[in-house]
């Protein structure tokens, strides 16, 4: 994966959660929670506003991501609100409110181009499919979790190195995030710093074969799609 006033309680960008034009991934550590549930004890109550609103989320700046010595650079990633799609949409009132925990909706999955390598002569794409997830938890720092189903995200790599890398391989995975409520001076932000999540690895030469886990960092500006105007607030 606009972010929402409010997100529905149930699966979620996910970066990806949806995404402006600047992330940073590096494939490295990994979560194996159910895709984008934070799990938390004793929480705040957290809502997410405007309720019913659509929201998009917009890659701000570039997304790179590193299998062992390998490192993949996109410069274009979102995740927008489709039509005959649930997702990408703040759950109706009272849907928008947990009194005890997180909020947590299904986003659409991200969609990845612009991708170059570090590697001269080799070519990368990135596919991403199924369900994925944004869960928001109210605190200071507001926590946010985006959510990756099973298989969910594959980079493939063509050229002089012909790779596949595989997130999420065998589990749904939680990449813990921070969300910041926007302001007059611009709109909601979800940032991923060195997010983990494990990898699989397969190919030939000049694949980084033995890499078993990634990192993701990525900055997502969340936008409303209902009213331009409105900014997607986490609070209590």
């Amino acid at each position: 994966m606009t972010a929402p006033h409010g997100l529905r309680t149930r699966a979620l960008l996910a970066a990806g959660a949806g995404l402006a034009v600047a992330a940073s991934v590096t494939l490295t550590g990994a979560g194996t929670a159910t895709a984008g549930t934070a799990t938390v004890q004793d929480s705040p109550s957290t809502t997410v506003t405007p309720a019913g609103h659509s929201f998009a989320a917009t890659l701000n700046g570039k997304a790179s991501f590193k299998a062992g010595s390998v490192t993949v650079t996109c410069t274009v990633s979102s995740s927008v609100p489709q039509a005959g799609s649930p997702g990408n949409r703040i759950p109706d009132a009272p849907g928008n409110h947990n009194a005890s925990g997180p909020v947590t909706n299904d986003i659409n999955p991200p969609t990845y181009s612009g991708c170059t390598t570090s590697m001269p002569g080799v070519r990368a794409t990135i596919e991403t499919s199924g369900t994925w997830n944004v869960s928001l938890q109210n605190g200071d720092p507001i926590v946010a979790t985006l959510g990756i189903p099973t298989g969910g995200f594959k980079l493939t790599t063509t050229g002089l190195a012909s790779c596949t890398v595989t997130a999420a391989p065998t589990a749904p995975v939680a990449l813990q995030a921070a969300f910041t409520n926007g302001d007059d001076d611009g709109p909601s932000k979800i940032t991923l710093t060195n997010a983990p999540s494990p990898v699989t690895v397969e190919g030939g030469f000049g694949c980084p074969t033995a890499a078993k886990t990634s990192t993701f960092s990525a900055v997502y500006d969340v936008t409303d799609t209902t009213d331009a105007a409105s900014r997607v607030i986490v609070g209590s």
